[in-house]
C-alpha cells in the first residue's frame, strides 16, 4: 500500500458514520450473541478454527451480522468477497465464482463469500450459488433480516447452517452509547461533554431506535452534529434537541418482510383466544407500520368462519361490512373500523367447527373411496322423501344421504358455543 492509498484509508475511516467508526473488529466486542459467540459454542470455535461452515446469519436490523461477517474476514486464511443482494446479480457471482476457482487452483485457498441481504435475491440467483456449494468451490455466509424459511430457497438451507442473532438489549445498547461518548480515536471522547439530563437522554436515544444498534448510534451522531458549542471542542447534549431531531420511534416493520408474518400471526392468535388488549395492539403495530387495511381485513373475513365460525355467525358478516366500509372510506378513518371489528370478533364466541367439517370432508374426498351418490338423490329418481311434506323439527326424516361407503361418516362434531 502506498502513501496515497494510505491516506485515502485514513481519510475514508474518519469521515465514516460512527456505527461504522466503532464497529467491533475482535469476537470478544460483539454484544448481546453470547449464545453465538462465547468461548465454546460451535461458531464461536468456527471462526478462531477457521474451519467456518456455510451459514445464514439471520436476526433484527443493527444486531451485528455484518460485524460477525468482517470479523471473520479480520481472521480467516480463506480469501473473504462481499457482495450485496440489492445491487450484484449473477454477473457478479460468476465473477467471483472465477476467481474462486483460480484461487484455489493456484494458492490452495478457499473463497468465503458473504451476501449481504440474501433474501433480496431471486429463486434463479439463490439457485446459481447452489453448484458451487455442493462442490465446496466456495463457504457461503448470507446475511438477512427476514425469516429465512420464508425467504431462502429450501434447497439452499438445506446445505446452510442457521444461526440466530437476538436484538440487542437496552442494557448493551446503553454500554455502547457511553463507549462511544469516552472512545478518543473513533468517538467522542476527545470533547468535553455535558448533558442537561443524562439518563433521560439515553433513555430516549434507547426507545427511539427499537434495538436497532445501528440508528442508536445514527441518532447519537445527528445530535451531536447540532450540539456543538462555539469553540469545536465542547458538546452540550440535550433531550430537546434529541426529541427535535427523532420524531418517531422505529417500528420495526416490514410489509414484505417476516415481521409482516410475525406481527399477523400474533393479531390472529390473540384474536382467535380472545385477548382483545393484544389484539389491538397487534392492530396498532400494522397499521403504523403502513400495513394495508385491505390485508387485515381479509384476514378478519377468514378468521370470522374459521374460529368463530358457528358460535355467531353474525362475525362473518360484520367482518365482510368491515372490508367494504375501508374500501369506501380509506385511511385514517379507516382505523376506527378495524378496531371495532377487531375487538369484536376477540369478544365473540368461538367454534371451529365447521372449519374442521370442511376440511374432514375433504381429506374424504382425497383419500378414500367414496362411492356414488344414493340413487334415491338422483335427479330424476323415485323413492326421495321430500322433507317439507313432513311436520318434523328441523325438517329432520329418517333418510340416507350419504353414500354407502360413508353412510355412518359424521363430520360436524358440535362444539359448545354452536347456534
Amino acid at each position: 500500500m502506498d502513501l496515497f492509498e494510505q491516506n485515502l484509508k485514513d481519510q475514508e475511516k474518519r469521515n465514516a458514520p460512527l456505527a461504522e467508526r466503532i464497529r467491533p473488529t475482535r469476537l470478544e466486542d460483539i454484544v448481546g450473541q453470547e449464545h453465538l459467540l462465547a468461548r465454546g459454542k460451535p461458531l464461536y470455535e468456527a471462526i478462531i478454527k477457521d474451519t467456518l461452515p456455510s451459514m445464514i446469519l439471520y436476526g433484527p436490523p443493527g444486531s451485528g451480522k455484518t460485524t460477525i461477517a468482517r470479523v471473520i474476514a479480520n481472521s480467516s486464511k480463506s480469501n473473504f468477497v462481499s457482495i450485496n443482494a440489492v445491487i450484484d446479480g449473477i454477473p457478479k457471482i460468476k465473477e467471483v465464482i472465477e476467481e474462486a476457482r483460480n484461487n484455489l487452483k493456484l494458492y490452495s485457498k478457499r473463497t468465503i463469500l458473504f451476501i449481504d441481504e440474501i433474501h433480496r435475491f431471486n429463486k434463479n440467483q439463490q439457485d446459481a450459488l447452489l453448484p458451487f456449494l455442493e462442490s465446496g468451490l466456495i463457504i457461503l455466509i448470507g446475511a438477512t433480516t427476514e425469516n429465512p424459511f420464508v425467504e431462502i430457497n429450501k434447497a439452499l438451507i438445506s446445505r446452510l447452517l442457521l444461526f440466530k442473532l437476538n436484538k440487542i438489549t437496552n442494557k448493551n445498547i446503553e454500554g455502547i452509547i457511553n463507549k462511544a461518548l469516552l472512545d478518543k480515536s473513533n468517538g467522542y471522547g476527545n470533547y468535553l461533554i455535558s448533558f442537561d439530563d443524562k439518563d433521560k437522554l439515553i433513555r430516549f436515544l434507547i426507545h427511539i431506535s427499537n434495538g436497532d444498534l445501528r440508528k442508536t448510534l445514527n441518532a447519537l451522531e445527528q445530535l451531536v452534529s447540532i450540539s456543538k458549542v462555539s469553540d469545536d471542542s465542547s458538546l452540550y447534549l440535550t433531550f430537546e434537541n434529541a426529541q427535535m431531531l427523532i420524531k418517531e420511534k422505529s417500528l420495526p416493520y416490514d410489509k414484505g418482510g417476516s415481521e409482516h408474518y410475525d406481527v399477523i400471526s400474533a393479531f390472529i392468535k390473540s384474536v382467535r383466544g380472545s385477548d382483545v388488549h393484544a389484539a389491538l395492539h397487534y392492530l396498532a403495530r400494522m397499521l403504523e407500520g403502513g400495513e394495508d387495511p385491505m390485508f387485515i381485513a381479509r384476514r378478519l373475513i377468514i378468521l370470522a368462519s374459521e374460529d368463530i365460525g358457528l358460535a355467531d355467525s353474525t362475525a362473518l358478516i360484520l367482518a365482510n361490512s368491515c372490508a367494504q366500509s375501508i374500501m369506501l372510506i380509506g385511511m385514517p378513518e379507516s382505523r376506527i373500523i378495524l378496531g371495532h371489528v377487531t375487538a369484536y370478533l376477540a369478544k365473540a364466541p368461538k367454534s371451529n367447527s365447521a372449519y374442521m367439517a370442511i376440511d374432514s370432508a375433504i381429506s374424504d374426498i382425497k383419500n378414500k373411496d367414496i362411492g356414488t351418490v344414493p340413487e334415491h338423490l338422483c335427479n330424476y329418481n323415485d323413492g326421495y322423501i321430500y322433507p317439507h311434506n313432513f311436520d318434523k323439527k328441523d325438517y329432520v326424516v329418517e333418510q340416507q344421504y350419504l353414500p354407502d361407503l360413508l353412510k355412518d361418516r359424521k363430520y360436524y362434531i358440535k362444539k359448545k358455543f354452536d347456534k
